[in-house]
């Protein structure tokens, strides 16, 4: 029974965000935005928040937005020690600081980097803030918001913050600070100045939005519930017989499980392990690709359980990419319970353009429950039941046309509210608002005390 309730679940109200149509006024705004883009990922580093801004400029580019993008050299790149300096690309104009990327592989290498990548930022607006109007701020690296605010008090240029993921919570919640920690009151105080003095407000998932409104409730009318996306132009289903990256792993014949991205500490791998351990005996593959925290841990406990059923590969190239992700029969996608709603996996988006069904490993309070219940496209399962995991990829063994109609259905539904174009739009018209509320406080002063 519990098996046909995975299937039978009920239809949720919708979650993603309908447009509005453009009108006459909005579209002049547009025309007049010279848009910021301040980010210290972008390709070809290889890191998820790079490539979605990527994709996000050449959207609003293609839209007539007069574009820079000040980001850092690559630290995440294949074969790319070394990017040019300067980019132009139709309206889209790219800078990247002198800073390299000193050990990325180590968390203090990553926070000396984000540092010095910050600071480089920071000279870089103080020379060039006039030629822009509008900032986008990233929270990669968590501090870079506090630019923003900077540029705001000394020469009143609005910015709007993309908050991908919301320290010190995270911080918090893994146990690497304590909530009564000076350096917590601290960084709350500096993140609630930042979200006050911002225009917009970006968050990728309805708990984020609650979360962030429980810190700060003044914002709550400026915040905007933007999902990540993913290209199904790019990423289109691909029968294995014919994907010769499942040829060459040799995963034509056997059920594959794929797990492909971050393996980081905000993510749930121990119930994915607990479930293969059921399944070690069964015509079942899985294959992890990524890199992160708990790789090597996760390949220590594969070695210690003596399970030969797993695959560990490196992060792909965005080439590889359409391969790789539909070189499987079920994705599966995790978030630590004690991280729900200060993080959201991109990799869910993708996933839903492989034309594969989805395993989602999550609380159930998390709006990746109502995500997969309104698409149809898989199940969800609670953090550490591993058993109903191993029974859902025993139902998708034995029942090949339930798994072609969830990937079916998870296709159709990315392309119905997640693709590039939709939410470039969305983006777009948060754009729009700033601009024009940055307008309006220009001509009355007086209400912007």
């Amino acid at each position: 029974m519990r098996l046909n309730e995975w299937i039978n679940q009920k239809l949720s109200p919708s979650i993603s965000t309908r447009l509005e149509p453009e009108n006459q006024d909005s579209i002049k705004t547009q025309q007049s935005i010279k848009l910021s883009v301040i980010t210290q990922f972008f390709p070809p580093d290889y890191a998820a928040t790079g490539q979605l801004i990527e994709e996000l400029v050449k959207q609003l580019g293609q839209q007539g937005i007069d574009i820079e993008v000040f980001t850092s050299q690559p630290g995440y790149a294949f074969n790319s020690p070394n990017a040019p300096a300067v980019e132009q690309a139709g309206r889209i104009r790219i800078q990247r600081s002198r800073t390299a990327q000193l050990w990325p592989g180590r968390i203090r290498g990553k926070a000396v980097n984000g540092v010095l990548y910050t600071l480089r930022a920071a000279l870089h607006l103080f020379k060039n803030c006039r030629r822009r109007n509008i900032l986008l701020l990233t929270t990669a690296p968590p501090f870079l918001p506090v630019i923003g605010y900077l540029m705001y008090v000394l020469f009143r240029l609005p910015y709007i913050c993309i908050l991908y993921d919301l320290y010190p919570d995270i911080a918090i919640a893994l146990g690497v600070i304590s909530k009564d920690h000076w350096i917590t009151r601290v960084w709350q105080a500096i993140n609630r100045q930042v979200w006050l003095k911002a225009k917009g407000i970006v968050v990728l998932s309805p708990g984020m939005k609650q979360q962030v409104t429980a810190i700060c409730p003044q914002i709550a009318d400026k915040i905007s519930v933007i999902h990540s996306w993913s290209d199904p132009e790019v990423i289109v289903p691909i029968a294995k017989q014919e994907n010769w990256f499942a040829w060459k792993y040799d995963l034509v014949k056997k059920f594959t499980v794929l797990y492909s991205g971050n393996m980081g500490r905000c993510h749930d791998i121990e119930t994915i392990l607990e479930a293969a351990k059921q399944l070690q005996d069964e015509p079942v593959q899985f294959v992890f690709i990524g890199s992160g925290a708990k790789r090597d841990d996760a390949i220590l406990q594969v070695k210690q359980f003596g399970l030969k059923n797993f695959l560990f590969l490196p992060y792909q190239d965005k080439q590889v990419l359409p391969y790789s992700l539909t070189a499987c029969d079920l994705s599966l996608v995790s978030v630590d319970a004690s991280t729900e709603n200060l993080v959201v996996p991109s990799k869910i988006y993708s996933a839903l353009a492989s034309g594969r069904p989805v395993a989602v490993i999550c609380s159930q309070y998390s709006y990746l429950k109502q995500l997969i219940t309104e698409a149809q496209c898989g199940s969800t399962f609670d953090n550490g039941d591993s058993y109903s995991l191993a029974q859902f990829i025993r139902l998708l063994i034995y029942d090949q046309q339930l798994g072609q109609r969830m990937g079916r259905a998870g296709r159709q539904y990315l392309r119905s509210h997640f693709t590039p174009r939709i939410i470039s739009q969305q983006y777009l018209e948060v754009l729009q608002q700033a601009i024009l509320a940055d307008e309006v406080r220009t001509m009355s002063p007086s209400r912007t005390k």
